[in-house]
């Protein structure tokens, strides 16, 4: 079972496309699916044993030769304990001054090694999205891998680790999420940008999806099986500060059963909204009276879900 982004999934998110529908609950192919990463050079292994070596080996490949040209770093053996550190940290708040005691170096120094990694495409720094009415706002960017097969094969986890740990699964599947996104918005004419929110009262939000100077979405991710009225408090918020800009937000999780959740979110069947079997998606409403909806990558196809009001 292959578990991608459909190619229209961000055009549907911004066009209001999505329909309700019911598929099965993921499993362990999920966990499958992100542990084995996104490198074809990796996926042509056909064991998980066999795809670990070769991102080990392109880790230790990109840091001795790519950083070593790019850069005047002496102590490259610094770089690959920061980047199996940051497989820990993924989709984190970056913390340079964390990290510089951990290595004991100064902060130029980490932050002159985290930015070599970003160069090589190892590590990525997600910037916050911050907007003039709210003073607030975290401006601390979070840090992600930008592979989930790198970050799993550094932790030194499979796909069943994964999958029983929930503490372990919920930043790494923040991440793929992000990547597969990523990919998808790579092939469009005019990409989107990627952001995170969060605000000094710790309203957050993982995903916010940027469309020019228009048209924002929100998109929270769960590693849980259901969701409940906590998992809409900083796409609410999220939506009040947007204003006019805000389309929809979308909260996407591993759905175990049919739940009903409160007027103010959305209630219907679980759905899958990224990928061939990955995670429902719920939506939050936007002011302007469009209907809420949850996504299924079947062709959109269901029964529309219950018009109900945040």
């Amino acid at each position: 079972m292959v578990f991608t982004i459909k190619p229209h999934f961000i055009d549907a998110l911004f066009g209001g496309r999505f329909k309700t529908g019911i598929a099965e609950r993921p499993g362990i192919g999920l966990a499958e699916r992100i542990a084995s990463g996104g490198y074809p050079a990796a996926l042509t292994r056909r064991s998980p044993a066999r795809r670990r070596v070769w991102y080990r080996d392109h880790v230790e490949a990109q840091i001795q030769r790519d950083v070593r040209d790019l850069t005047r770093i002496r102590s490259l053996d610094a770089l690959p304990k920061l980047l199996a550190l940051a497989a820990a940290q993924t989709a984190r708040l970056a913390n340079i001054a964390e990290l510089a005691a951990l290595f004991e170096v100064s902060r130029p120094t980490i932050h002159e090694y985290v930015t070599s990694l970003e160069r090589i495409f190892l590590l990525e720094l997600l910037p916050s999205w911050h907007t003039n009415r709210l003073s607030r706002m975290v401006k601390r960017p979070k840090l992600h891998m930008t592979d989930t097969g790198i970050a799993c094969s550094l932790l030194g986890v499979d796909a069943a680790t994964l999958d029983k740990d929930r503490a372990l699964l919920g930043p790494i599947l923040e991440t793929f999420v992000l990547q597969e996104l990523r990919r998808q918005a790579s092939a469009r004419a005019e990409p989107p940008a990627f952001f995170h929110f969060r605000d000094r009262d710790d309203f957050e939000m993982d995903i916010v999806v940027e469309q020019g100077h228009s048209a924002v979405a929100g998109i929270e991710v769960r590693a849980a099986a259901t969701v409940g009225e906590a998992d809409f408090r900083g796409l609410r918020k999220f939506r009040d500060l947007a204003g006019r800009r805000f389309v929809v937000g979308v909260v996407l999780y591993r759905w175990q059963r049919h739940d009903r959740l409160s007027q103010r979110n959305v209630r219907g069947p679980p759905a899958h909204a990224l990928g061939g079997c990955l995670i429902c998606a719920r939506r939050v409403r936007c002011r302007s009276g469009a209907r809420p909806w949850l996504g299924t990558p079947a062709g959109w196809q269901g029964i529309p879900d219950p018009d109900v009001a945040l």
